[in-house]
C-alpha cells in the first residue's frame, strides 16, 4: 500500500512523505527537525523508516533541516548538481550535507531510489535551479510541481499521466495586488519564474488531467494572499466552468501550511 502525508507545505516549511511499509521518500526537507520528530511520533511513525530524502530546490523553506536529517540518519539527499550547490552555499543550512550523502540527478532521466522509479523536471523558479517529481510504485503514478511561475509543455506531460498530483495553487491574484507586500515582490511572485496563482493552477488541471487522475491536492498557499477556502473554491468554479467536476473526475483537497494532512492511501 502507497501512503502519502504532508507535514507542512507552504513559506513556513515542506516536507511531504511517500511511503509503503518498507520504504520511504521524504520530499523536501523545510520543516525543523523538533517539529518533524513530534509529527512522525503523532503519527505512530518512526524516522528511521525514511530511507532517502529528494528536493525540489534550494530555498530555504524547503531546504533547511535537510543537512540535519541526512547527517543525523545517514540519508541520501537526491536533487540535480546545481541545486547541491545551492544548498551548500544557503546560510539557512546551517548543517551541510554530507558529500557522500549529496547523490546528483538529471532532469528527464529515472532512477531507481529504493522502491521508487523517480524522474525529476524542470520547473520554471527563481532558486540555482528547481524541479518537480514524478514517482512511480506498484503501478501507481505520483507527481509534485511546486514553486512554480508557469506550467511548461514537460511539466503539463506529466501531470497529464500522473494518477496522483500535488501541484501549487499559491495566490489569487486580487488579493496580492492589493496586500501588503513591496512591488518587487508581487512582480516576482506573479512573474514566469515566480508561483502558480489559483486560476493558473485550475488551467493546468483543465488542459492536461487524464482520466487516469483520482485526487490533486493543492499545496504551497501564500499566508498574505491567498485561504484554503478560496483556492479551493476558485480552482472548482473553473474547472466546472470546462465542465471538469471535482469531486467526480477527481478528488481535490488543499494542504495546510503548518498543520499536517490526514494519510493518504493511494490505491491503482
Amino acid at each position: 500500500m502507497l501512503k502519502f502525508l504532508s507535514f507542512g507545505s507552504g513559506s513556513s516549511g515542506n516536507c511531504y512523505l511517500l511511503y509503503t511499509g518498507t520504504d520511504c521518500l521524504m520530499i523536501d526537507c523545510g520543516v525543523g527537525i523538533r517539529s518533524l520528530k513530534k509529527h512522525f511520533h503523532n503519527y505512530g511513525l518512526q524516522m528511521k523508516m525514511v530511507h532517502n530524502v529528494l528536493i525540489t530546490h534550494d530555498h530555504a523553506d524547503h531546504v533547511k533541516s535537510v543537512g540535519s536529517i541526512s547527517g543525523d540518519l545517514q540519508l541520501p539527499v537526491y536533487t540535480t548538481e546545481d541545486i547541491h550547490r545551492g544548498i551548500s552555499q544557503n546560510w539557512c543550512v546551517r548543517r551541510k550535507i554530507d558529500k557522500a550523502l549529496a547523490m546528483c540527478l538529471a532532469k528527464g532521466e529515472e532512477i531507481k531510489i529504493g522502491e521508487f522509479a523517480v524522474t525529476p523536471f524542470g520547473v520554471p523558479h527563481d532558486s540555482t535551479d528547481c524541479v518537480g517529481y514524478s514517482i512511480v510504485q506498484g503501478g501507481i503514478r505520483f507527481t509534485l510541481v511546486t514553486d512554480c511561475g508557469h506550467i511548461t509543455e514537460e511539466i503539463a506531460h506529466y501531470i497529464s499521466i500522473s494518477n496522483y498530483l500535488v501541484i501549487e495553487a499559491n495566490h489569487e491574484p486580487e488579493k496580492l495586488e492589493a496586500g501588503p507586500y513591496p512591488r518587487h515582490l508581487k512582480v516576482r511572485i506573479s512573474g514566469p519564474n515566480g508561483h502558480l496563482s489559483n486560476e493558473a493552477c485550475a488551467e493546468a488541471l483543465v488542459e492536461n488531467a487524464s482520466p487516469g487522475l483520482h485526487h490533486v491536492w493543492l499545496c504551497h498557499l501564500s499566508d498574505e494572499n491567498n485561504h484554503p477556502e478560496l483556492a479551493k473554491k476558485t480552482v472548482e468554479a473553473v474547472l466546472r466552468d470546462r465542465g471538469v467536476i471535482a469531486g467526480k473526475d477527481f478528488l481535490l483537497d488543499v494542504l495546510k501550511r503548518k498543520i499536517p494532512s490526514e494519510v493518504y492511501e493511494l490505491h491503482g
